[in-house]
C-alpha cells in the first residue's frame, strides 16, 4: 500500500502544480485585461482547489504510513539532525497545509466575491502565495533539504 500511496502522491503533485498555474494565468490574464469571470472560471477554481484537497489527503495517509516519519517520532533527538527526515516529518507537511489552507481561504473569499474583477484579484492573490509555499514544499530534485525524482 505504501509504494502505491507513493506513487499516486508523486504524479498528484503534478496536476496539483499545473492546476494552479493554469487558474493563476486565468485570474491574471482576466484581472488585467478586464474580462468577465464565467463558469469555466469558476470550475477551474473549483477544481484546483478539489484537486488540492484530495493531494492533501493522499498525504496525510501516506504520512501515517512513511517508515521515514515513523522512525522521526519514535527518534526525534538522533532524527532531527537528518534534514531529510525533518523534512518530511515536520517541515513538508506542515507547509503543505498551510497551502492547502491558504489556496481554501482564497478559492471560499474568491466565490463570494460579487464583481468578477474582485474574483480574479482573490484567486491571484491567494493561490499564488499558495503556489510559491508548494513550490518550496516540494521536494525536487534541487532542493537542497531532500531531493526526489520528478517522478516516482
Amino acid at each position: 500500500m505504501y509504494s502505491a500511496l507513493v506513487f499516486l502522491h508523486s504524479y498528484l503533485r503534478w496536476m496539483v502544480v499545473l492546476s494552479i498555474a493554469y487558474a493563476i494565468f486565468r485570474a491574471a490574464r482576466g484581472y488585467f485585461m478586464h474580462r468577465s469571470f464565467t463558469a469555466a472560471d469558476n470550475t477551474i477554481r473549483h477544481w484546483t482547489a478539489t484537486i488540492a484537497h484530495i493531494q492533501l489527503m493522499a498525504g496525510m495517509i501516506l504520512y501515517t504510513q512513511s517508515p521515514v516519519v515513523k522512525y522521526f517520532w519514535q527518534n526525534k533527538s538522533s532524527a532531527i539532525a537528518d534534514s531529510s527526515i525533518t523534512f518530511y516529518s515536520v517541515i513538508h507537511i506542515f507547509l503543505m497545509i498551510v497551502a492547502i489552507t491558504i489556496l481554501t481561504i482564497g478559492s471560499a473569499m474568491a466565490k463570494r466575491k460579487v464583481t468578477g474583477r474582485a474574483k480574479f484579484s482573490t484567486i491571484l492573490i491567494w493561490f499564488s502565495i499558495a503556489f510559491i509555499i508548494i513550490f518550496l514544499a516540494v521536494p525536487w530534485p534541487f532542493s537542497p533539504l531532500s531531493s526526489r525524482p520528478l517522478l516516482r
